[in-house]
């Protein structure tokens, strides 16, 4: 199988448009709901709460008790320890989706957890 195209999109820049194109399912990988938008306006196949950062991570974080860097590290390993990136390209694969759309709900889109779970879902898939 060809490995999927694995992108991220801002869920603050997305709500309220067309939703996924053909061949392309979308995916908030957020363990909360993200603040002001209303589920029926944000147009998504699933909420993956299992690929998100666990809440100690998350919030260790986003208290600053981290930098990205080693947030990055922990995070990876607790997806390496876990199956549930890979759960979540098999559905995808199953779908038939070409491209995988990594929601998320941070005002960082330079240093956010989608990045690092994009990076490890293209491990897994060979890409």
């Amino acid at each position: 199988m060809i490995a999927p195209t694995l992108t991220l999109a801002r869920v603050h820049d997305v709500v309220d448009d067309d939703g996924p194109a053909d061949g392309e399912i979308r995916v908030l990988v957020d363990r909360l709901w993200p603040r002001g938008v209303k589920k029926e306006r944000l147009a998504h196949d699933e909420w993956d709460k299992d690929v998100a950062p666990s809440t100690e991570l998350r919030k260790a974080f986003h208290g600053g008790e981290l930098d990205f860097e080693e947030f990055s590290a922990r995070y990876r390993r607790e997806l390496e320890d876990g199956d549930a990136a890979q759960a979540l390209l098999d559905r995808a694969a199953e779908a038939g989706a070409e491209r995988i759309v990594l929601l998320y709900a941070a005002k960082d889109t330079a240093q956010n957890h989608a990045q690092v779970l994009r990076d490890v879902l293209a491990e897994l898939a060979g890409a």
